[in-house]
């Protein structure tokens, strides 16, 4: 096991593109660390890094305490798991798992043994003798895993190993994946696309955008206090809703009312600034089933659309507003597909999640409640979050303006 540290990491491509840039983290020995974010943020030339597979245009980085910038990829004591199983399909499970050990000439009776010791932790016994085609997607997966652990390596790293399977498979395996690592205590870089996988998985969370780390800490933290409108827009699902706001004196004014601003937020916005506030899904309510409104507001709205999951609802409604307008959220709406979707209306879409007991339905209107001390509140210029919380922002260029799919708020009572 060993701790990985990135010291001021840049990678540089020859016609001067950087997709890295001023990389700093510090992983833990130990720690199962998430590098999350969308496609071209640079968390797999990062991974890629580690691994020796790309070189190091700028910076250290330490394995242990050892800098291996001019490390071969054979001498970093490190195993790759890749989205792709790679698997031999003339081999069965035991040969495809002992190959790697075979060819560094360890003797057949050590292998034998690591083979059904890594069977055992990945639930593989009954599969050892059979060949790859007659296995099922996560069978596969837990083989190229397995192939991984019985190198006994200081570092795993793993590079969207979920994305080839379907959804319920990628649940259980994600299960899987952190049963295992917090098993073998293996330093661990996971990289995904998918902030679902990332809140689940992760010990601490790293968030990337173009090169630039924006925010590394506990997933609740990430969800919490996001330092900027891009790791709020990423973070959560649904996604937060973003609506345009005036700071009047003590107050803020949103497209659905008037609330006080919280402790914290008071005296770090000027009066008459414009704002753009951040109202997660999970804060909205119908009001019928609220007890206690007076920390919040209390709105009309009419549902356009209304999804049951059983346990909640889905209201989609629209607010008579401007709409925000930023590049960390156009580029998140880029990477999601819903900047190819044609707008609803001239307002902002809103989405609230509701208890499963509201009366709310399609098509009718509806009286909603917004929890005000879940409020967020971000500049209009820079898009930090106003109640930022960590010592410096990102570097590189300026910012400019648990189990399930997130992480749910407690409902309010």
């Amino acid at each position: 096991m060993a701790e990985i540290q990135f010291q001021d990491v840049t990678k540089r491509y020859g016609d001067g593109y950087e997709a890295v840039k001023h990389f700093d983290l510090d992983v833990r020995d130990g720690e199962l660390m998430i590098l999350v974010g969308p496609s071209g943020c640079g968390k797999s030339t990062a991974l890629r890094m580690v691994a020796g597979l790309e070189d190091i245009s700028e910076g250290e980085l330490k394995i242990g305490d050892e800098v291996v910038n001019d490390k071969a990829p054979k001498d970093r004591d490190i195993a790759m798991v890749f989205q792709n199983y790679a698997l031999y399909p003339h081999m069965t499970v035991r040969e495809n798992m002992g190959f790697a050990l075979k060819l560094a000439k360890v003797p057949k009776e050590e292998i034998d043994r690591k083979v059904t010791d890594a069977a055992k932790i990945l639930d593989l016994e009954a599969h050892l003798d059979r060949k790859p085609a007659n296995l099922s997607g996560g069978q596969r997966q837990r083989v190229a895993m397995g192939r991984a652990i019985v190198r006994n390596p200081s570092v795993f790293l793993m590079d969207e190993p979920l994305s080839n399977l379907d959804a319920k498979l990628r649940v259980q395996m994600r299960t899987e994946i952190a049963r295992i690592q917090q098993r073998l205590k293996t330093t661990t870089i996971y990289v995904t696309h998918d902030q679902t996988e990332a809140m689940t998985l992760g010990q601490r969370i790293a968030v990337m955008r173009a090169g630039v780390l924006q925010q590394v800490g506990q997933p609740s933290e990430l969800y919490g206090h996001p330092t900027n409108l891009f790791v709020a827009g990423f973070i959560g699902s649904p996604s937060m809703n973003f609506l345009p706001a005036e700071i009047e004196g003590d107050s803020v004014k949103l497209p659905i009312g008037t609330v006080q601003l919280r402790e914290g937020l008071r005296g770090k916005a000027q009066p008459g600034q414009r704002v753009i506030a951040g109202l997660r899904p999970e804060h909205f309510e119908d009001a019928a089933v609220v007890g206690d409104r007076s920390p919040g507001v209390t709105f009309k709205a009419h549902i356009d659309v209304l999804e049951s999951m059983g346990s909640e609802y889905y209201a989609y409604f629209e607010v008579e507003s401007e709409r925000v307008s930023s590049s960390e959220l156009e580029e998140l709406a880029r990477d999601t597909g819903a900047a190819d979707l044609p707008s609803a209306g001239e307002g902002s879409q809103i989405v609230a999640r509701l208890d499963a007991a509201s009366k709310a339905r399609q098509g009718e209107d509806a009286e909603l409640w917004f929890d005000a001390r879940q409020l967020h509140l971000f500049d209009a210029e820079s898009g930090r979050n106003l109640l930022d919380r960590t010592a410096h922002a990102p570097s590189g260029p300026p910012v400019h303006a648990p189990a399930g799919d997130g992480v749910h708020a407690p409902r309010p009572t």
